[in-house]
């Protein structure tokens, strides 16, 4: 059964751990997870007081790289960064290919020692009730710390998790499930069948919020410093998904995944939800693929998470743009 959702904190804000694979500032490479970290510190009602790391976008060292470094371009190199898991659960081993010149380029400022299940595990059971993970990577991390410590899923305040695909599908057999899924179904069914307060930001809802070229290009021409940065990451990432996806009708704009689940946890209204009990397929041509039973039978099971499903895109954009390009 899904806990209740918390009451306000006293003070008003919302103490935030992200747990990400973030790959901005690699040449070519996604960056809605770098958008989701200044979303994160530009929100005065959130207090980000630690970033976790785990293999996805891109391999864990160059994804730790870069949280590190931008974290201090945004002005909080005081955010502890501690560096975790290098593959999924059920194949640790498999080879992943660092990116380009990250750690060359970035690696010469240290992430916290430690490892980030351990951290998840003490910065959740030192202050129950208080600390909001969202995870915007494959949950490996997530997964690990409850095995580790399952009281954690009784102790967090909530779990908002960018992940998931509940009402369509990829329509790509090597992918079929949404990538964070898909990248670690074993650990995304360990963290459904937990008993956490979980809600999950899919597809559904993240394919409708795009950042236009327009926009990207008016952030990298008056944005602050960092908004500035932002566009210039943005412009780039649209002429490499033009290359990539040549007959996409919407290759002059790029997806804000990541971005839209952190939003989620101040501005719960921006987007529409509904209970539901949520399974993900571990192997076969299915593997990665949630299910969504919508309680609208009467033997319905019991719901273990809420999924969003109605987005308002423009008081999205407008709340991002205005947060990210004063930065």
């Amino acid at each position: 059964m899904t806990p209740p959702a918390p009451a306000p904190s006293a003070a008003g804000v919302r103490r935030l751990v992200l747990d990400t694979d973030v790959a901005m500032g690699a040449p070519g490479s996604d960056i809605d997870d770098g958008f989701a970290i200044a979303l994160a510190v530009a929100d005065p009602a959130l207090r980000l007081e630690l970033v976790t790391t785990v293999d996805g976008n891109t391999d864990v060292d160059s994804a730790t790289a870069l949280a590190v470094e931008l974290l201090h371009r945004l002005g909080h190199g005081e955010v502890p960064v501690v560096r975790g898991a290098a593959g999924p659960l059920a194949d640790p081993w498999r080879p992943r290919e660092r990116a380009a010149d990250v750690l060359e380029r970035f690696g010469h400022r240290r992430p916290v020692p430690g490892r980030a299940a351990e951290a998840l595990v003490r910065h959740i059971t030192a202050s129950p009730g208080e600390i909001t993970l969202v995870a915007i990577g494959p949950l490996t991390n997530v997964a690990t710390a409850m095995l580790l410590e399952p009281r954690i899923a009784r102790d967090v305040r909530e779990i908002v998790v960018m992940g998931g695909y509940f009402t369509g599908h990829q329509g790509n057999v090597r992918v079929p499930g949404e990538f964070n899924i898909w990248a670690d179904p074993e650990a995304a069914r360990i963290v459904l069948r937990s008993g956490a307060r979980l809600r999950f930001v899919g597809l559904d809802v993240t394919y409708q919020v795009r950042m236009s070229r327009d926009q990207a290009a008016r952030l990298a021409s008056h944005g602050g410093d960092f908004g500035r940065f932002a566009g210039e990451c943005g412009l780039a990432w649209i002429e490499t998904l033009r290359h990539r996806y040549p007959g996409s009708a919407t290759r002059d704009s790029f997806h804000l995944h990541d971005p839209l689940a952190v939003a989620a946890v101040t501005h719960p209204e921006l987007i529409g939800w509904r209970r539901a009990h949520v399974a993900v397929a571990t192997d076969g041509v299915a593997r990665g693929i949630t299910v969504a039973d919508l309680l609208g039978t009467r033997d319905a099971p019991e719901p273990n998470c809420e999924i969003a499903d109605t987005v308002d895109v423009p008081a999205f954009l407008d709340l991002f743009l205005r947060r990210v390009g004063a930065l």
